[in-house]
């Protein structure tokens, strides 16, 4: 193929043809109507047609084309199973390769970044890639110093693809809104489109990947390659082997799937606590799993790849998140609609029962209610199903809430990690990640200790404010904890 981005008008055209394409197929639909078939079974029908042509364009474009791609197919397992079963092995490709950029434009990047002798950097440099992204692809190589690396090289014109294709998408975000049930893509796209900028430097990305690779060096369950050499264009780190994710979805055990899932929560909660960042490119291309973790080489440890999307939450996670979570399942109704208000999530013009935004959340957050909880695509589409449906009481209120900025990223990258859970099917205890990583989710026993002292009388009290002390104390040393890190 030639280099990116190719003859703009070649991918203009491309991406333009899918909206005709999708005119194309409800006219076809109507005719199937006409002649007596369900509107059922046509819709179904339409559904596959659309994504069949989707993936395609998208997986053969990279650039914008393929980063929105990448980011739709996490939500895979919210499409019903008979448009997603045909189109699972599409997405899992495109979450993991792209066609090649030619070796010879591979050579003139690294010539014109590294110097001339680049090759004398390397004791091996293999030409052909073993990954390829949006913007980038990956080539394994042995550095000078005799560690194995991956040598990230940036396509060329990468940035102009990457607008131009997410300024074609968004012109029919709405034709493209059927294929994910209850899901709204303009803002996906929007955001994607924020976010091109910090994406292509590689500066930005070496210094995320490098604070990760420092926090979680010698963890028990992460594993953040360091970063070796960083320049325009080219980002070296260390290379990890392991288990891509896409294949433990395709074909792994229960036990994998499991462990996977549980890793995959534990950093998602964990990463912001620690390194005051969250990795915001949750898709299955960007994770490995690795033999060696806790229990010994049976177990798995989870490694992580390409930071270039993060969101920067200096005091991790915002605590309101953690309380509305917790009062939500208490049942909190009224405080939880003023903290939902307050934080802008409701319009001031907007009135809304607080009873009835209970009953939308309780839902969604049903994994945090059990002790363990079972992802699976029968889950996920439930709940796009019922957010989805214009019917649905869920649908109505949803269009009536309101999604704060400084929240966006987090809630694509939960949702995102989610979909990935549900593509899994792994059984995980998500209620230990809340309760040990998301500020104010565990306010209601400093609660409760607190009625206990007013309550209790003699040694009872005071083994009561002992403990509240003690307490203080465990959270003062945590606090200085991540103030270190």
């Amino acid at each position: 193929m030639s280099d990116l981005p190719r003859k703009a008008v070649t991918r203009t055209a491309k991406l333009a043809a899918l909206p005709l394409g999708f005119a194309g197929r409800a006219t076809w639909g109507l005719g199937k109507r006409i002649v007596g078939e369900s509107a059922e079974i046509v819709g179904q029908q339409l559904q596959q047609r659309t994504a069949d042509q989707l993936f395609k364009v998208l997986g053969e474009l990279k650039g914008g084309a393929m980063k929105f791609g990448q980011a739709l197919s996490v939500f895979e397992s919210a499409l019903p199973e008979e448009v997603a079963g045909p189109y699972r092995a599409a997405l899992t490709k495109l979450q993991e390769a792209a066609p090649p950029m030619p070796t010879r434009t591979v050579h003139a990047v690294l010539a014109e970044r590294l110097g001339e002798d680049w090759q004398e950097l390397f004791l091996e440099f293999e030409d052909k890639p073993a990954a390829a992204a949006s913007i980038g692809q990956v080539h394994r190589g042995v550095w000078h110093d005799g560690r194995e690396v991956a040598v990230k090289v940036q396509y060329p014109g990468a940035g102009e693809a990457l607008l131009s294709d997410l300024n074609q998408l968004s012109r029919f975000a709405r034709l493209l809104g059927p294929l994910v049930p209850g899901m709204d893509i303009k803002p996906l796209i929007t955001e994607l489109k924020d976010r091109v900028s910090e994406e292509l430097d590689y500066d930005l990305e070496a210094q995320a990947q490098r604070t990760h690779a420092e926090v979680f060096d010698d963890d028990p369950d992460i594993v953040v390659p360091d970063v070796v050499h960083q320049c325009e264009q080219v980002l070296i780190t260390e290379w990890i082997d392991g288990i891509p994710m896409s294949e433990i979805i395709a074909n792994g055990t229960q036990e994998q799937r499991d462990r996977a899932g549980q890793l995959l929560a534990l950093f998602l909660f964990s990463g912001p606590a620690r390194t005051g960042l969250l990795h915001a490119d949750p898709h299955p291309g960007n994770f490995r799993l690795l033999p060696g973790g806790p229990q010994g080489e049976d177990d798995w440890r989870l490694g992580v790849l390409d930071f270039g999307t993060v969101d920067r939450l200096p005091g991790g996670l915002p605590e309101i998140i953690g309380e509305a979570l917790r009062m939500t399942l208490d049942g909190e109704a009224e405080a939880v609609y003023e903290m939902l208000c307050a934080e802008g999530f409701v319009k001031e013009s907007i009135e809304l029962d607080p009873d009835a935004v209970l009953d939308y959340l309780l839902p969604i957050i049903e994994p945090a209610r059990v002790d363990a909880f079972t992802f699976t695509r029968g889950w996920m589409r439930s709940q796009a199903a019922r957010i989805g449906d214009p019917r649905s009481p869920a649908y109505q209120l949803a269009k009536q809430l309101n999604l704060p900025p400084a929240y966006l990223l987090i809630h694509r990258v939960t949702l995102s990690t989610i979909g990935v859970l549900c593509q899994l099917g792994a059984t995980v205890r998500l209620r230990d990640e809340l309760e040990e990583w998301l500020p104010g989710f565990l306010a209601e026993y400093e609660d409760e200790a607190g009625a206990g002292a007013g309550a209790g009388a003699g040694a009872g009290a005071g083994e009561v404010e002992e403990d509240a002390a003690e307490k203080g104390e465990i959270a003062a040393e945590a606090e200085e904890t991540a103030a270190e890190a």
